[in-house]
């Protein structure tokens, strides 16, 4: 199927980015962007499917004859980042900023419900598109599993926009693309005293410090030079005078990792690294981990199919390097295979920097690109006869996918 986007709808998804960009609403409170998307769909005739979502929404297209589904994901949530962009669209809400670019995600979803739904009958089964809520805190994939929404998915895909990649590319590879993202906390417990007499207690600073110098060893002779982990002490705090030692220091972090045997390795190492510093300096420690989502593992046939669609869209296909960033589309190939991509859009800055914008010439491409892998996986699963579920208009109107799922723990 070829995937093609006149300059009318180009203009249309320009339109949709920048009132999203202009209204951004963080994760969890996305109602008025759940609002909008809802009746931008419904306007092409696309019928909203009936998962308990509170915020985000799930639609389908398709599903004319039995047939194999396949999801696409865009996320809808903002950052609590101040814009400074100076855009004539720039955020009319202080402290909320759509600093990710999940308004480009969401206008090239949209765009590509467009393009898919003009193909409806040609479909050999259905696309189910996901807006998903809560990305920026990795809890909005787990909630949209836990509707019931990727049960029957035989594929699933999705893509992020990548500053520093030029528009018309897209980064497609298998295997690891984006990190394991992990969080941690270690309380460090001291003896206060005076500071003119360290001898009579513990300093909890002298000993953090040691343990901030130990863990950056992890890396560098506990993990292969073959393998990849960052290991990033961002903070610490410690007392409330110049000339008294404090009872309790604290600092904090994250751990990124690509591979679940490093992951598990790193975080073993860590806890091992503070309690062994803790007991020399005697004294004890406590760390908290905050779990983030697993890497995101592509699967090499999508990789494949994925870099197919991409020529249909006309997109040139380059290999990105991993990105260290963590992103929850991994736990929806922890249900479906499938694969996750970079789009190219030649930003001027990072995501999450207050000046973070897109190109938007390069919506166009995403959205094509979104339409052509939806309709490239159903054509392989349908030759195959896999990934079938049941007609998605009956469950579309029941709801009754929502019972064969479970949520992510």
């Amino acid at each position: 199927m070829a995937i093609g986007i006149e300059e009318a709808l180009a203009g249309q998804l320009i339109d949709i980015r920048r009132h999203l960009h202009a209204y951004p609403e963080l994760s969890g409170e996305e109602y008025e962007t759940t609002a909008s998307i809802r009746g931008w769909l419904e306007r092409e005739g696309i019928r909203i499917a009936a998962y308990p979502l509170k915020t985000g929404l799930v639609a389908e297209i398709g599903g004319m004859r039995e047939g194999p589904v396949v999801a696409l994901r865009a996320d809808i949530d903002a950052l609590p980042i101040q814009e400074e962009t100076g855009l004539p669209f720039a955020s009319r809400r202080s402290g909320a900023m759509h600093a990710c670019g999940h308004d480009f995600h969401t206008a090239a979803l949209i765009g590509a419900a467009v393009l898919l739904k003009r193909r409806e009958a040609e479909l050999p089964g259905t696309v189910r598109l996901l807006f998903q809520p809560a990305e920026e805190k990795a809890k909005g994939a787990a909630e949209v599993i836990a509707s019931g929404a990727l049960a029957g998915v035989g594929a699933v895909f999705g893509l992020h926009n990548k500053p520093d990649l030029p528009v018309g590319t897209i980064g497609i590879r298998s295997g690891p693309i984006m990190a394991a993202a992990d969080g941690f906390a270690v309380e460090v417990d001291g003896k206060g005293t005076h500071a003119a007499v360290p001898e009579a207690g513990i300093d909890p600073l002298v000993t953090a410090a040691h343990m901030l110098t130990a863990l950056q060893s992890i890396v560098s002779r506990s993990v292969s030079s073959l393998d990849s982990a960052v290991v990033s002490v961002t903070r610490l705090s410690a007392g409330t005078s110049w000339n008294v030692i404090p009872e309790l220091a604290i600092f904090d972090g994250t751990i990124r990792t690509f591979d679940e045997g490093v992951r598990a390795e790193v975080r073993r190492r860590f806890e091992q690294v503070v309690n062994g510093v803790a007991a020399a300096f005697g004294t004890t420690a406590r760390t908290r981990w905050t779990g983030g989502p697993p890497p995101v593992v592509n699967d090499a046939r999508w990789a494949r199919t994925a870099a197919k669609a991409a020529a249909v869209a006309g997109l040139e296909v380059v290999e990105p390097r991993p990105s260290p960033a963590g992103e929850d589309f991994a736990l929806y190939l922890k249900e479906a295979p499938g694969a996750f991509v970079f789009l190219g859009t030649n930003g001027p800055r990072e995501w999450h920097h207050p000046a973070f914008d897109v190109d938007e010439s390069a919506l166009p491409g995403a959205a094509a690109y979104l339409a052509a892998v939806a309709a490239e996986a159903l054509a392989a699963l349908s030759a195959e006869g896999a990934g079938a579920g049941p007609h998605a208009a009956a469950r579309a109107e029941s709801g009754d996918g929502r019972a064969e799922a479970g949520a992510v723990t």
